[in-house]
């Protein structure tokens, strides 16, 4: 009869780095899983609400306008915090690859102290999240305002709908959006090794967040145009941009979506068009 093995046969240095490797694993999994059920029970609330019928033939989302009782500062904020929610939830996917090649990267260290410092380049990645959410906030409040208030505008929104489409799909096909690709797909690349600085951390995850933004710019322009609360839009936002940076071939699969978009702006813009 063999002898039964156990950890007691494994190097400790190794069991402590499978078990990192599984913490970062099931926290990465866990803050998906919450992060996703929390978007889709604010999706179905937002959606509950109704929305507005405009001049053209199209809706408006109760998202930027106030609630009964709700100033413009509690809107914003509600705002923020269900925007960061939702990046975590569409962002995760395609930021724990990016997360575990930082981790790879590092300078030798304990693990606890590697788990503190992957949560900063963590925390560096989504503060870029977040300020793109406090932008778009009050562009979009600002722009549902001027729609109300002049029909002629408002009846204008499926063109410029189409075009900002249109425009998002010609976008996919830059060299800019490859760059910004590669560098999402890559960083912080093969054989080079960072030190494990609170700093270098921080630093390293805004760079992540910067490349991400820039790179999702015509996924993020597509979503708000379709419906920030659209939870099968997000649902395709988000699969779009996992699988561009996850799987072979990234760059035409960024090509065949921006192909999409065009397709579907002209669409719009026909349509709008009566043609």
């Amino acid at each position: 009869m063999g002898e039964k093995s156990d950890n007691r046969d494994i190097p400790q240095g190794m069991v402590s780095a499978l078990a990192s490797e599984r913490a970062f694993i099931g926290i990465a999994a866990l803050i998906f899983a919450c992060s996703t059920a929390l978007t889709i029970v604010w999706g179905v609330s937002m959606s509950a609400m109704g929305v507005m019928d405009m001049p053209g033939g199209w809706t408006m989302s109760m998202t930027w306008m106030l609630m009964p009782g709700q100033t413009w500062a509690g809107a914003a904020v509600v705002f923020l915090g269900m925007w960061v929610v939702m990046m975590v939830a569409m962002m995760m996917p395609s930021l724990a690859p990016m997360l575990w090649r930082y981790r790879q990267a590092v300078d030798k260290t304990d693990h606890t102290r590697l788990g503190w410092l992957t949560a900063l380049v963590g925390a560096g990645y989504f503060l870029v999240w977040t300020m793109f959410g406090l932008a778009a906030f009050p562009v979009g409040v600002v722009l549902a305002t001027l729609e109300m208030l002049h029909p002629a505008l408002a009846r204008a929104v499926p063109v410029a709908a189409g075009v900002v489409l249109v425009t998002a799909g010609v976008l996919q096909f830059t060299p800019w959006k490859a760059r910004h690709l590669a560098c999402c797909r890559q960083m912080p690349g093969r054989d080079r090794t960072l030190t494990a600085r609170a700093g270098t951390a921080w630093r390293h995850g805004l760079r992540l967040g910067l490349h991400c933004s820039r790179c999702c710019f015509s996924q993020m322009a597509v979503l708000l145009v379709i419906g920030v609360i659209d939870l099968r839009a997000m649902a395709i936002v988000a699969v779009a941009i996992t699988v561009e940076r996850l799987a072979p071939g990234g760059q035409r699969i960024a090509i065949a979506t921006g192909v999409v978009a065009v397709a579907a702006g002209m669409f719009l813009i026909v349509q709008a068009n009566g043609l």
